[in-house]
């Protein structure tokens, strides 16, 4: 990733539930980052939409994919596995936004190479101040593999 201020941060949420995709794009809405949000509702369509970025010489790979673990047809778990089997997209940061606290799930990303486990607030409030953070820490202070373009 490369913190080029008068590029836009280009992010993946991978979210089937449409209040927490409008969460998410609401509160990035509020940051001073401009940010490009894409949207998958399935794992099977991130994959397909990072290798079609990772595969093309116009588009950005994405800055930092936020995951959902729970989704239909490929899962958030399953997704982890098939981008950590994958050497062209294993870079790539993945944060796990999923409301489960389960034990076993936070294990398991983390198994999976996920890059931070946070568990979705409720209050629309905390949930702004939650993607404020993560936007400070990954796009001004994390230093980050360089992604292909």
């Amino acid at each position: 990733m490369s913190n080029r201020i008068e590029d836009p941060i280009e992010i993946l949420l991978v979210e089937d539930n449409p209040g927490d995709v409008r969460l998410t794009q609401e509160a990035f809405k509020q940051l001073s980052t401009e940010t490009t949000i894409h949207v998958a509702i399935d794992g099977d369509e991130a994959f397909d939409f990072l290798s079609s970025r990772y595969d093309s010489d116009s588009e950005p790979v994405p800055d930092l994919v936020l995951l959902d673990l729970n989704l239909p047809r490929m899962g958030g778990l399953e997704f982890l596995e098939t981008v950590q089997d994958d050497p062209d997209l294993s870079r790539v940061p993945i944060l796990v936004l999923t409301s489960s606290n389960a034990i076993e799930d936070v294990l398991e990303s983390y198994e999976l190479a996920a890059n931070a486990y946070l568990t979705k607030p409720t209050d629309p409030d905390e949930y702004a101040a939650m993607v404020e953070t993560v936007a400070d820490f990954w796009f001004q202070r994390a230093a980050l593999p360089p992604m292909p373009s």
